[in-house]
């Protein structure tokens, strides 16, 4: 499954908010929220929509974006985020038992239609399982700059240090000054071939397995950020601790890694009878980025805020809703 990328304070957080997502049956949308930007003349009054989504934090976020903008345009929305696992939520979306949630775009194309090879470039790989998937009653809306993928990241004294600012200077630094290439990774990064195997063969890294540390993903965050263990470590590319501990990202420059870009998964159905759906939602997937979703992820993984009020915070200091 895609959730190598999930985060490590996601399962202590679900507990508390599990009775307020809508784990199993779901429940209402609460929410005193009238059209901004999006949702004007509320074209969706007195429409019943359903929205889910994965347990992880960015995807409690995300699918209380999704409701809290459908509730602006005049909808009754049933909130079903939190839904355990990928295929679950999919399956909610496909069946007609959910209406729509933030899904990405490798997850469609890798993990649910079996591909074993990603397509090269975010637009081409939306693109990509768009197609797809309309045979299965899944429409996917045009995706976000948001890309939820792997990546190396510094702190910011071995960023002085080295001067890396792409993975092709990692490379450069294994060959220069080898004993300086040391790695934290998960063990499935460790493993795969869209892991480290083929990101050494992709960049030409030189990296001895003994300078590279398998550890909970948590951990990595921890041991990057203090430099002395490894100085770079895995992480995900849209994860609030990038953030919060001040750590610098490496640029995939040779663009190997696969595109999870952020999309809207909605059922086809549901676009038929209710095509102003579109409308609504693409204004605001375009406003989501990496770093958005750091600065939102982070509200609710350090900060300790619900995901539901991140989510309108976000959507009200963007003028797309407003409070009623």
């Amino acid at each position: 499954m895609r959730r190598r990328y999930a985060y490590a304070g996601a399962g202590l957080l679900l507990a508390s908010l599990a009775a307020g997502c809508g784990l199993h049956s779901g429940s209402p949308l609460v929410a005193d929220v009238a059209p901004g930007s999006i949702g004007k003349g509320r074209p969706l009054d007195g429409v019943d929509l359903t929205v889910t989504s994965k347990e992880f934090t960015e995807q409690l976020v995300l699918g209380q974006i999704m409701g809290i903008a459908l509730k602006a345009a005049g909808a009754d929305v049933l909130d079903r985020t939190g839904i355990q696992g990928s295929i679950g939520a999919r399956e909610a979306v496909k069946s007609g038992d959910a209406d729509g949630m933030y899904e990405y775009t490798g997850t469609g194309w890798i993990t649910y239609l079996g591909n074993t090879e990603p397509v090269t470039g975010p637009e081409a790989q939306w693109k990509a399982v768009r197609d797809a998937d309309a045979k299965n009653g899944i429409d996917w809306l045009p995706p976000a700059e948001l890309n939820n993928t792997y990546a190396l990241a510094i702190n910011q004294a071995n960023e002085k240090k080295y001067g890396t600012k792409t993975l092709s200077d990692v490379a450069a630094l294994s060959k220069s000054d080898p004993s300086a290439a040391t790695l934290c990774v998960n063990q499935e990064f460790a493993s795969r071939d869209d892991g480290l195997r083929g990101m050494e063969k992709a960049y030409g890294m030189q990296i001895p397995s003994s300078q590279v540390q398998t550890m909970d993903s948590g951990i990595v965050y921890t041991q990057v950020s203090e430099g002395k263990a490894c100085t770079f470590g895995l992480v995900f590319t849209t994860d609030g601790r990038i953030k919060a501990m001040d750590l610098t990202v490496m640029a995939d420059d040779k663009h190997f890694f696969p595109s999870y870009n952020a999309a809207p998964m909605m059922n086809a159905e549901t676009m038929r009878e209710h095509p102003e759906i579109a409308d609504i939602l693409d204004p605001i997937t375009k406003k989501l980025t990496n770093a958005v979703a750091q600065d939102l992820n982070a509200k609710v993984d350090v900060e300790g805020q619900d995901p539901h009020d991140v989510a309108m915070e976000w959507l009200v200091s963007e003028g797309f809703v407003t409070k009623e």
